[in-house]
């Protein structure tokens, strides 16, 4: 197998991988020693210059695939709109419930929602907006998820006390009229999630009293 053969192996692992892959690990496969895979790597850096959109970089042990910096501004452009529709129906759901309720494990989440709330939980925290912040004294020791303060800087709000009453919440998070990074900007409810929060708010009309979210420990919901 010559050089240029073992380069497009190479840039097919790193393209796969998207992580940074150690160099042993192609030396040991292909059995080259330090310049013979140099030759390789200036294969793939001719190839994915700085006119490409990607670029190669090597670091302390390991190469990987990376976006050229020239152009980040512009990934940020369309990657972020595709990231802000991202935030689910579920998931506004859930920060709501969090941000009232907290700390609140997951199971407690679910019985408030009615539904499972693996993914929203999953969603908050890969978005920095919800964090484990200890564990209940119960059987199972169970996660407990309270708001980060990344959570107060997204929704605008200086502190949990000053947070608005629960339906206006649901308002600021669907729709966060503010210019910068936020996640949210061109959020938008299907129509199909929109009937169904339709049916429980109407549910919830008819159940006020036993409505968690609206109990007098729901940590000041209708505030003035």
């Amino acid at each position: 197998m010559n050089i240029k053969e073992i380069a497009k192996i190479i840039e097919g692992v790193l393209f796969v991988s998207g992580e940074g892959v150690e160099i042993d690990e192609f030396k040991t496969k292909f059995d080259m020693n330090d310049r013979e895979f140099n030759k390789c790597l200036d294969i793939l850096k001719q190839k994915y210059n700085e006119d490409s959109g990607i670029n190669i970089i090597q670091y302390k042990t390991k190469v990987q695939f990376c976006s050229n910096p020239q152009i980040v501004d512009n990934i940020a452009e369309i990657l972020n709109p595709i990231r802000e529709r991202s935030l689910t129906k579920a998931a506004l759901e859930t920060v709501a419930i969090i941000a009232y309720k907290q700390p609140i494990t997951r199971l407690e989440i679910e019985n408030i929602r009615g539904a499972n709330s693996d993914y929203a939980i999953q969603l908050l925290q890969s978005n920095n907006l919800i964090e484990v912040v200890g564990r209940k004294d119960t059987v199972g020791k169970p996660l407990l998820f309270g708001t980060t303060e990344n959570f107060l800087k997204r929704f605008e709000l200086q502190s949990i006390e000053a947070l608005p009453n629960y339906n206006e919440l649901l308002d600021r998070i669907r729709v966060i009229h503010s210019e910068g990074d936020s996640l949210y900007r061109e959020f938008t409810i299907p129509e199909e999630d929109e009937d169904k929060s339709n049916e429980r708010e109407e549910l919830a009309n008819d159940n006020t009293t036993d409505n968690p979210i609206q109990d007098e420990d729901s940590a000041n919901i209708d505030k003035e």
